[in-house]
């Protein structure tokens, strides 16, 4: 079933609301509820990696294991955070793409 976005593009009804059809529409309705997972994610591990090295008790394995889950929840965080702000200094704001940006 057709729906009209606030933008004035169409859509496909679903449970989860109205979803765009243009790829490009439908990549930046999701793209912030993908940042958000990698953030919580992001958060979940990095916590994890500060529990494993507060409680390793100078155990050199432990120290290695806990360094390396902070070091790629944080690499895996700018990683996403840096590919958003290519698309919106980028796209949006050098080259002015059509469909990229409000």
């Amino acid at each position: 079933m057709q729906c009209t976005l606030p933008n004035g593009g169409t859509g496909i009804t679903t449970d989860f609301g109205c979803i765009p059809t243009d790829p490009v529409a439908f990549a930046e309705k999701f793209y912030g509820i993908g940042l958000s997972i990698m953030g919580g994610l992001s958060l979940i591990f990095i916590l994890y990696g500060a529990y494993i090295l507060l409680t390793s008790q100078g155990d050199p394995a432990a120290l290695r294991n806990g360094k390396s889950y902070l070091y790629y929840a944080i690499a895996g965080l700018l990683l996403a955070i840096f590919g958003y702000l290519f698309i919106q200094i980028v796209l949006v704001d050098i080259l002015k793409l059509p469909g990229f940006g409000a």
